[in-house]
């Protein structure tokens, strides 16, 4: 599982119990997985299609921070299939996790647009040329 986004609980984020707001989360979700479904598929015109089943294992607080997973699971003709976990980064204790989160290529019109991908693409691949950072 690829953790690329860090989330800071902060209070505009909580509900009425002082813990995360689900709508919250799933926002931050949504947002990350149709950014990796753009970077994979290299198109801009993603849609979100299917969420399946959302499992809220345990709570964030006021200033935890979380990490968003996101990796592909399945490339369809015109879909890809992702799955998603958040966990809490310090402790790495699993908030949440979403078996399956299909995202649909679109061509201009909006349409299902066959993508032509069949596997993950991954930053040094992109850019074999770049030398590692750190």
């Amino acid at each position: 599982m690829n953790f690329h986004t860090r989330k800071w609980v902060k209070p505009e984020d909580l509900n009425p119990n002082g813990t995360l707001f689900g709508g919250s989360l799933l926002k931050w979700i949504d947002e990350e997985a149709v950014i990796y479904a753009i970077v994979q598929l290299d198109n801009p015109k993603v849609v979100t299609k299917l969420i399946s089943e959302i499992n809220f294992v345990s709570s964030a607080r006021q200033g935890d921070i979380i990490e968003l997973g996101i990796t592909a699971t399945h490339f369809g003709r015109t879909s890809i299939t992702l799955t998603c976990e958040v966990r809490n980064m310090i402790t790495r204790k699993s908030i949440l996790t979403i078996d399956r989160l299909v995202f649909v290529n679109v061509d201009p019109q909006g349409n299902p647009h066959p993508h032509g991908k069949t596997a993950i693409s991954y930053i040094k691949d992109r850019f074999p040329n770049v030398e590692k950072l750190g």
